[in-house]
């Protein structure tokens, strides 16, 4: 129908960009180096400078973001990780694959963000590392994350995949770890063209290890020193993130205008929370996530009335059966658990207007009228 709102459209950002997206790609077409070349090396120097840290190590995607941090800190079999009972489940792959043990942590109901004031109750002489998820866009609480890891010896990775340029207490994501991985798959705040992502660091050792496991476990042709990995930022990505990049403050500023829209429009509905932010956070808006007892019902209802939305996410990564042989039940954490019941996101994207915005509010508004 011509008044459907989706989820998600990339072409107003896409569109005005075009000449400059295409000019970029025959650029590294012209240069005729198509890997590990001088655009990601200015990308890397480029975001490194957003994300306000000293180094940045361009990777294929986010999951080997993470995977690499937690080799690059040594986090292996007989390891535990701290991570987030809800999160995408790549959070969860990342400490699977490097052999370690995820060990889940309920989150602050009112953010859905990782509560640090549960983390004592998940340490163990194991504990190795905490991957906090700046989740739908909102800094966690990482100060108080910081304090715990020192005062227990624990790496912290930060998974900044949908928060690029939110901040808590007035230091940007991606910054306050030891290692931080983030994702730039297109829909992302900032997105490629394809799987690509990055790790940030204020540590140049770590920075350097990071280099040769992505390119083989080599720093010289032929010459391993490790058992690495083929994860290399592409070129032709690298090229378009730069182009993109400029205008990433411009769409967080529109992000957070259409989420101020939501606020106003769906204000007093009743049995709809709406996202709060904590004190000290900021949020970007990857995400615009309301809860509602009858989700699945109201999700139907937009639908059928021309509004696209998605659930993130509808099952617990304790719950998928990728995870069966933890052996954590249903029930086992209760807040995550609600979340996937009762989470519905909105559309959000830079483009979008507020008239569109309030005809979303509108809808879920007649929703309610109609459940009574």
């Amino acid at each position: 129908m011509s008044d459907f709102i989706p989820f998600l459209s990339l072409a107003p950002q896409h569109e005005p960009l075009r000449a400059e997206v295409l000019a970029a790609v025959a650029r590294v077409y012209d240069s005729n180096w198509l890997v590990l070349g001088e655009e990601v090396a200015a990308f890397e120097r480029e975001y490194a400078a957003f994300s306000q840290v000293t180094y940045c190590v361009g990777v294929a995607n986010g999951l080997d973001a993470m995977v690499l941090a937690l080799r690059a800190l040594g986090v292996g079999p007989g390891d535990e990780v701290i991570v987030p009972s809800n999160t995408y489940i790549a959070t969860w792959l990342a400490v699977t694959q490097v052999g370690a043990t995820p060990v889940p942590v309920e989150p602050d109901p009112a953010t859905a963000n990782l509560d640090p004031d549960r983390l004592p109750a998940a340490l163990t002489p194991r504990t190795r590392a905490i991957i906090p998820v700046h989740l739908y866009g909102q800094a966690c609480r990482m100060p108080e994350i910081m304090a715990f890891a020192r005062q227990h010896g624990l790496w912290v990775v930060e998974d900044n995949a949908q928060a690029h340029g939110a901040a808590f207490a007035g230091q940007l994501t991606g910054s306050f770890g030891h290692l931080n991985a983030t994702s730039f798959y297109p829909g992302k705040n900032l997105g490629a063209l394809g799987d690509a992502g990055a790790l940030t660091t204020a540590d140049a050792a770590l920075a350097q290890q990071l280099r040769v496991l992505r390119n083989y476990g080599s720093q010289e042709k032929y010459h391993n020193e490790v058992v690495g990995y083929n994860s290399r930022l592409d070129e032709l990505q690298a090229a378009v993130l730069r182009t993109k990049l400029p205008q990433l403050p411009r769409w967080t500023a529109q992000r957070q205008q259409l989420a101020a829209w939501y606020n106003h429009y769906l204000a007093d509905i009743p049995g709809l929370h709406r996202p709060r932010t904590a004190s000290g956070a900021t949020h970007v808006y990857h995400l615009y996530v309301v809860r509602h007892a009858r989700r699945d019902a109201l999700q139907r209802y937009l639908t059928q009335h021309g509004i696209g939305t998605l659930i993130h996410y509808p099952i617990p990564p304790h719950r998928q059966p990728a995870y069966a042989p933890l052996a954590l039940p249903a029930g086992a954490f209760p807040i995550a658990e609600e979340l996937a019941a009762t989470s519905l996101s909105l559309p959000l994207w830079p483009g979008m207007s507020e008239a569109q915005v309030a005809t979303v509010a509108g809808a879920i508004r007649e929703f309610a009228a109609s459940a009574g």
